[in-house]
């Protein structure tokens, strides 16, 4: 059993996320989400897709990106 970085339970069905060379112990997907996912720049809202990455800075998609004045963005959806 291992302990959840984010709220502590320690879980017997724990799992790692091994990430930009650290490693990360979660009980729960939603914990690893909240500790894990970028924000957007724009509306604050977590980005748990693939998101919009523009000159170092992450947004949840075109519209937001394209809002905060990235040029260049093209939205796929």
């Amino acid at each position: 059993m291992a302990t959840c970085e984010v709220c502590g339970n320690d879980y017997g069905m724990s799992f790692e996320v091994h990430a930009q060379g650290e490693v990360h112990v979660f009980d729960c997907f939603a914990c690893a989400i909240h500790k894990m996912a970028p924000i957007c720049e724009h509306c604050d809202c977590q980005v748990i897709g693939q998101g919009v990455e523009s000159g170092g800075h992450w947004y949840c998609g075109a519209h937001c990106a394209r809002s905060e004045g990235a040029r260049g963005i093209v939205s796929h959806v």
